[in-house]
């Protein structure tokens, strides 16, 4: 797994400017490419194995790894035959909270749902920019909740567990914002419902529903107190379209309304 080493401020609060979105197709007449964009922020989703330098540090880059680079750095791609990736360029707001995201990381499961994001995006462009903002937005979003990488006591944990009960955690950690039925899960993980139950509880000691309540309660009480992303969209971002079931849910989970929650950050 990559190392997530450098950290950048990304400003999320509103949503970014898109200039450019695409597929970019490099390594056929040159196995080398230099990029610097003096005022623009690089967002890649990657498809190939390369060495990717960014401001003089290297990291390996495989399929599935995220890459987010701010204005003005000099980022040099070493590939090793034809690269296909997905990138978006973009402006950020130049006020109101940021959030600290890695450079480069693992996007992992939640590769598959950046990647569609970006395509959507994609076909978007360049006549429908308030939904190419949308999307970049999002995606952006996601990169910025990736988990963080495992350390050395929770890798032997996650090793440890059942492949069924880590497809399962995997799934939900991808899709918090989409409709998420145990059976579906269970069926995704290659197991019966009732025996993904079953080994879930006795792993995690909370049913699948109870987990997907409290990751999704987590990753709301974070954007509360972390940004200033609006709470409508943090809503959505858990899954949850009605502002009113939003509330009730902040006041039985976490002890308060939403605002006040905010407040009290």
């Amino acid at each position: 797994m990559i190392a997530r080493v450098e950290r950048v401020p990304l400003r999320l609060g509103e949503p970014p400017g898109p200039v450019n979105v695409g597929v970019g197709v490099h390594g056929v007449r040159s196995l080398r490419d230099v990029f610097r964009l003096p005022d623009l922020w690089q967002l890649h989703v990657y498809g190939y194995s390369a060495k990717l330098t960014i401001g003089g540090r290297s990291y390996p880059v495989h399929p599935g790894s995220v890459s987010l680079v701010p204005p003005g750095v000099e980022v040099r791609f070493d590939y090793t035959g034809r690269s296909e990736h997905l990138f978006a360029h973009f402006r950020t707001p130049s006020r109101g909270q940021a959030v600290s995201v890695p450079v480069v990381q693992d996007a992992g499961p939640a590769a598959a749902g950046l990647s569609e994001l970006l395509r959507s995006a994609i076909e978007a462009s360049p006549g429908a920019s308030p939904r190419v903002a949308a999307e970049v937005w999002t995606a952006l979003w996601r990169v910025a909740q990736l988990p963080e990488p495992a350390t050395s006591s929770t890798r032997h944990t996650a090793s440890a567990r059942h492949p069924a009960v880590a497809s399962a955690i995997a799934n939900i950690e991808a899709n918090l914002a989409q409709p998420l039925a145990v059976p579906e899960i269970a069926r995704a993980a290659g197991v019966s419902h009732n025996h993904l139950t079953r080994l879930f509880r006795a792993e995690t000691g909370v049913p699948v529903v109870g987990y997907i309540r409290q990751r999704r309660m987590a990753r709301a009480s974070h954007l509360l107190t972390a940004t200033t992303m609006s709470i409508p969209a943090i809503a959505a971002s858990i899954g949850i379209t009605d502002l009113q079931a939003f509330n009730k849910a902040c006041r039985r989970e976490l002890g308060r309304s939403p605002r006040a929650i905010r407040a009290g950050a």
